[in-house]
């Protein structure tokens, strides 16, 4: 008995076509898969179609005996501007078999390479491009690539020139194309119906394949009306017979094919590539090992074609890069026309097919089957395609190029430039990404590219644009200077001395610490420069002090340090003698397992290669919610003083000195962060009851292109509370239409452009930050009052943690209770910090709709210790609290640690998820993904949720809502209260519960499942000992006893693999 196939609900008429966004289909279709499985059936207007997305039924509908490709959906749409053209044709079209035939040897390894210097030609006109413009001009990348392998296929296949590297534009083929491709995916979604009054579209769309045909009829005029002997594609086709019907192709079927080449000869080369390049800036590791293949098998001369077989590693790069984002996203298949399989069963005989289905396969879901390719199929990993892995996978497991008899006729064209392209890159420039925090979006047509993807090409040291020059020209004497990484020439010494401070951080703690020394920097007598740590990778400067600021996340360099961290990793000896250093490290050590790793790791890697360190790393942790003032003491204490017995400087300055400013009443301005973007409130309601720590859930309308994963984060840029802008305005006595001017200062803040002080205040400064010593030092200066004075000047000492850190007072705190202090507004925005962006994880799963996300948070708003009425007011929880529905916010999605996602063998991996509070939030989108997937008929392994709250009714969060879910099978709900721990069998904390439930817990253990804690670092702790204890006793009872050692040493192995955290104060 066959099983139905399941479908979305669909509406009358139209059915599924409001399931699919024309804008990015493929996006829609891979939401319907992870919603339903592997095989959904989607009913369209133009036809229905059957979605596979697993290698195991893909296996079996690539078998050409049963299936080949059909030419419906977007294809069929093309035909009217290439017709039976190789891409487009029908099975069995008589057309195609004669191009077929006639083509081939024209696309055989010995005619391509023949191509290499024409496609070496093309891509020289692209190098010198870049390094003409310099490492600041900023490069489309898809733009330029598309250049390349256009202008690339136009020589080599057609003998013509599009000079798309001299022209602004690119050529009105290309853009007819772009337009053709995309509405041919629009109308393959739409009834037909429809199509024809949407008159302007339907003209634009004629008149663009009007354009296409054109060119190409002009060509073959061309060719025909000026022949040559030349052994090219074009030639080929004027002048070949079809040996087995001694046909010749006609003028149509040759402008048809024409068209086919510049679309799949170059809208797929230049996505691979834009992907590749995309792969690469991600993880400089990988470009550095590239990079060196390069510099062992090529070195410094010209590339030839034969270097190009001796690059398994960049051919690794490629295999992976079509393997992750195919730039063909998939195709249609059908049974065979003539069929006579009667029934047709895939599936092991499950589902039934009808000889007039069609399969629309998703290739990226295919490529990442994690039967497949293991649990980290999602992620970009070479090695798993050197030769040795490659040829041992699975057949039809990578189909980049497609199947059988109608795969790509140039997919070794295709290859031969990308590998000459990415080998003549990467042996003369490096690269860094435009935005270190730039997120994969995709843009899709027929095929698919990066979104808005920049970068910058720096000429590698010892390569100018002279030599590069010479060698282009072919002179068989001209070499590029040698290669390997050299460091920057020594800083000549100024007047004023200089130092570089590098930072590497996500959230902008680093780089407010970084300016807070580039401020006290200039007080000291040096000119101190800021740069992201990336900036310092093989440039780092000599004769003069540099000190690196940085973080850890979750064990991993931040995302504008992963360049500088993979380059220190690759050199060898004492390349780095002369540089002198210091490391500060930020981090938290409830992360004990990472904490500070890579400012350790920077700190001895760089003293291993041959740099000078200047004194012993400082570090800060979080959890102590003092990194200012940790860092204050480390500078003051240590860092300066060894600076100034190094290199001199001036002693006498008054390291309190604030900014320059100029306040103006009459103009307002402001100013838009850029590492952040724009989402809309949709609800903002409280989950709690009663007064006490409310608890609120916030649902926003995401960015368009912006997405996530359920156990993501959202970063967001806060806005202090009024009530305590307010209190500045009064302090200072400001008018609230006050404007101000900096004209000077090491600040973060618009040097030299009046700024509405309100944003200062409200949008561009921390003005909760707990005051440093540095900070109470500058007001004592500023008071006459030697009583005063004194008071404060015991605040400095023994009684700085209990009656400042611990009780959380701000500089504007201490210079409300001490008016007298003559300290300026300059001053005092010399004291605050910039904004930083807090981080909070997503409470929702993007398969309940993949355009919002919810969050979770506890507002706090307490009284303050400073008693006296004063309130102590969390700046991003309240802001989020004051937010109503239609209010903007900036926000931006920040990836979890790879393992802290639900498993992609959902099937059969059991989950144990254990939290207290608001830490439900990334087990919530957990569930609600999970229980999306059973509504659509799947059957997934158990889930087990462990919560640790007050007490029913409450703030048991979401207890309807985990209810609903738990009757569907999505989840299994055991409480522990606090407060009234009889109504959960005892148990008083979650990790008591975790324990109390112990043989459900080692139940699900043993079948494979995953453990993930969200929480106060006391939870991932007490789930920790409790799992230890049940490993020992399990243990005893098998008869093989384990010592706590033993125990912890199993239990550290499970980490990121079986056991995940994610923890918070």
């Amino acid at each position: 008995m066959t099983t139905p196939i399941p479908s979305p609900r669909g509406l009358p008429i139209i059915g599924n076509a409001f399931d699919i966004d024309g804008q990015n289909q493929l996006q829609s279709m891979k939401h319907l898969a992870d919603i339903y499985g592997p095989i959904f059936e989607l009913r369209l207007p133009a036809q229905n179609v059957i979605v596979i997305s697993n290698h195991e039924l893909f296996d079996e509908i690539s078998n050409e005996k049963r299936f080949t490709k059909t030419c419906s959906g977007p294809l069929k749409e093309l035909r009217p501007a290439i017709h039976d053209g190789l891409f487009t044709a029908y099975p069995n079209e008589h057309n195609w078999g004669v191009a077929h035939r006639i083509l081939m040897p024209s696309f055989g390894p010995m005619a391509i390479r023949g191509m290499f210097d024409e496609m070496h030609e093309i891509l020289t006109q692209m190098v010198l491009k870049w390094a003409r413009y310099g490492s600041a001009n900023r490069i489309d990348v898809t733009g330029d690539f598309t250049r390349l392998t256009l202008d690339s296929i136009a020589i080599c296949a057609m003998d013509t020139r599009f000079n798309s590297f001299y022209a602004e534009q690119l050529h009105p083929f290309v853009r007819a194309m772009s337009s053709v491709l995309v509405e041919a995916g629009r109308r393959a979604i739409r009834p037909s119906l429809i199509s024809r009054f949407m008159r302007t579209a339907e003209t634009k769309y004629f008149e663009d394949i009007e354009i296409m045909q054109s060119v190409a009829q002009e060509i073959v005029a061309d060719k025909r009306a000026n022949p040559t002997d030349k052994k090219s594609v074009v030639n080929t086709m004027l002048t070949g017979k079809d040996a087995k019907t001694g046909e010749h192709m006609s003028d149509a079927s040759i402008a048809n094919n024409m068209i086919t080449f510049l679309i799949a000869g170059h809208e797929t080369t230049s996505g691979l590539l834009s992907f590749l390049f995309y792969n690469l800036m991600k993880d400089p590791e990988v470009m550095q090992k590239a990079q060196k293949e390069v510099d062992e098998v090529i070195g410094t001369g010209p590339i030839t074609v034969d270097h190009l077989s001796k690059l398994p590693y960049i051919t690794a790069c490629l295999r992976e890069t079509l393997r992750c984002t195919p730039t063909i996203p998939g195709t249609t298949i059908g049974p065979l026309p003539d069929t006579t399989e009667d029934p047709i069963l895939i599936g092991g005989g499950k589902y039934l097919i009808k000889p007039d289905h069609r399969f629309f396969y998703i290739l990226e879901k295919i490529h990442r089957d994690p039967k497949v390719y293991g649990e980290d199929a999602d992620n970009f990993r070479p090695e798993r395609m050197l030769d040795e892995h490659f040829y041992k996978l699975p057949k039809n497991a990578w189909k980049p190029f497609g199947n059988g008899s109608r795969a790509c006729i140039g997919r070794d064209f295709a290859w031969q430039e990308t590998m000459l392209a990415t080998a003549m890159l990467l042996q003369v420039f490096e690269f860094r990404n435009d935005d270190p925090s730039y997120k994969l979006s995709i843009n899709q047509s027929l095929t698919i590219k990066p979104k808005g993807l920049f970068m910058h090409a720096t000429l590698r040291k010892g390569v100018s644009v002279a030599s590069l020059e010479n060698m282009m020209r072919g002179d068989p004497k001209s070499v590029l200077a040698s290669l390997p990484s050299k460091m920057s020439k020594d800083v000549e010494k100024g007047p004023q001395r200089s130092m570089s401070i590098f930072f590497g951080g996500n959230m902008g703690t680093c780089e407010s610490l970084a300016q807070t020394v580039s401020h006290s920097a200039a007080v000291h007598g040096f000119n101190a420069t800021v740069k992201s740590l990336d900036d310092a990778a093989d440039n780092l400067p000599r004769d003069q002090p540099v000190l690196i600021i940085t973080a850890s996340y979750e064990g991993e360099p931040p995302d504008n340090a992963h360049r500088f961290f993979s380059w220190l990793k690759t050199l060898n000896g004492s390349p780095l003698k002369g540089v002198q250093y210091a490391v500060f490290g930020c981090g938290n050590r409830d992360w004990k397992e990472t904490f500070q790793r890579i400012p350790n790791l920077v700190d001895s890697m760089l003293e291993e290669q041959g740099a000078t360190k200047l004194l012993q790393r400082g570090f800060a942790d979080a959890a102590n919610n003092d990194v200012f003032n940790d860092f204050e003491k480390w500078e003051d204490g240590m860092f300066w003083p060894k600076i100034m017995s190094v290199f001199g400087g001036n002693k006498n300055l008054n390291p309190s000195g604030g900014l320059e400013v100029e306040i103006s009443t009459t103009l307002r301005s402001s100013h838009i962060r850029q590492d952040v973007n724009e989402a809309v409130v949709l609800k903002n309601d409280k989950l709690t009851s009663g007064t006490e720590s409310p608890k609120r859930h916030l649902e926003l309308k995401l960015p368009t292109d912006m997405t996530y994963r359920a156990g993501d984060y959202l970063a967001m840029l806060p806005i202090n509370h009024m009530d305590t802008v307010r209190r500045v305005f009064s302090r200072f006595g400001l008018p609230w239409d006050a404007s101000v001017t900096i004209k000077s200062g090491g600040t973060s803040l618009p040097l030299g452009t009046s700024i509405s002080i309100f944003d200062v205040l409200s949008a561009y400064v921390e003005l909760s930050q707990t005051a440093t010593r540095r900070n109470i030092e500058a007001i004592i200066k500023s008071i006459s009052d030697e009583s005063t004075r004194a008071e404060l000047e015991a605040l400095t000492g023994e009684s700085f943690t209990m009656e400042i850190t611990e009780k959380r007072v701000s500089p504007l705190d201490l210079l409300e209770k001490y008016p007298t202090a003559q300290i300026s507004f300059g001053e005092f925005l010399a004291m605050l910090p910039q904004l930083r962006l807090r981080q909070y994880s997503i409470s929702s799963s993007p398969l309940e709709n993949p355009g919002t996300c919810t969050l979770t948070w506890g507002v706090l708003d307490e009284e303050s210790y400073q008693k006296g009425g004063k309130r102590f007011l969390g700046v991003a929880s309240n802001y989020l609290s004051s937010l109503q529905p239609g209010d903007h916010i900036h926000v931006n999605v920040k990836p979890s640690h790879q393992s802290f996602h639900l498993p992609l063998d959902a099937t059969d991996t059991p989950l144990i998820m254990v939290c207290a509070g608001t830490g439900i939030a990334p087990f919530r989108g957990f569930i609600q993904e999970r229980a999306k997937q059973i509504e659509a008929g799947r059957h997934l392994a158990p889930a087990l949720l462990f919560i640790g709250c007050q007490q029913p009714g409450h703030d048991d969060l979401y207890s309807n809502e985990l209810a609903s879910w738990a009757s569907k099978g999505a989840v299994d709900v055991r409480y522990a209260y606090s407060r009234d721990p009889q109504r959960s069998n005892g148990a008083k904390y979650v990790q008591d519960r975790y324990w109390d439930d112990r043989e459900d817990v080692q139940r699900a253990f043993h079948a494979g499942a995953k453990i993930f804690v969200c929480g106060h670092g006391r939870v991932a702790e007490g789930v920790e000992i409790a799992s230890i204890r049940m490993y020992m006793l399990g243990s005893d009872a098998e008869g093989t006893p384990k010592t706590r050692e033993d125990a912890k040493e199993w239990f550290s192995g499970l980490r990121n693999e079986r056991f995940m955290s994610d923890v918070f104060d």
